[in-house]
């Protein structure tokens, strides 16, 4: 699977990766190890920790320029979303993430990172309030629906290389 995607074509296709496992196993090197497969192949990427751009978001409103910012992370060919999951989102963020996956939905594709299983994905996305749920929802269908799964098991690396 790992080398089917190393040709970018879920890139040509629009389709997401959605890399789960725990802490230390190697989610983030994978991820960015097929974004710069994509850049050396000529395709534009961009990388964030979900945490900082949902941070970047809120400065962008703040300045009044949060449409444009919209615009900006829907023209990279490939967008990493990376530690999804790890801290609670506020219904402003949950909102702000779903307008990032949705203004993706036809222009690129997105590698997710998470610790959390797909199956916990709606209670993580819906846990604010009851509201939170059609966001939840949306987007979800548009991220697991057309996305390539990697469930990713072992040892922390970190310990690994910590041993060795």
């Amino acid at each position: 699977m790992i080398l089917a995607l190393a040709s970018e074509e879920y890139i040509a296709k629009g389709q997401n990766i959605l890399i789960t496992g725990a802490t230390g196993v190697g989610k983030s090197f994978l991820a960015q190890a097929l974004a710069r497969q994509a850049i050396f192949e000529g395709y534009s990427a961009r990388y964030y920790r979900v945490t900082r751009l949902l941070e970047a978001i809120k400065i962008a409103r703040l300045e009044g320029s949060y449409t444009k910012t919209l615009q900006k992370l829907s023209r990279f060919s490939l967008l990493i979303l990376d530690d999804f999951g790890v801290t609670p989102l506020k219904p402003d963020e949950l909102n702000d993430l779903f307008e990032v996956i949705e203004e993706r939905t036809l222009s690129g594709s997105t590698i997710v990172t998470v610790q959390l299983p797909i199956k916990e994905w709606h209670n993580y996305l819906g846990n604010a309030t009851p509201a939170d749920a059609t966001p939840a929802d949306a987007m979800m269908d548009r991220l697991i629906y057309s996305a390539h799964r990697i469930e990713m098991k072992g040892e922390s690396m970190r310990k690994v290389m910590a041993q060795a």
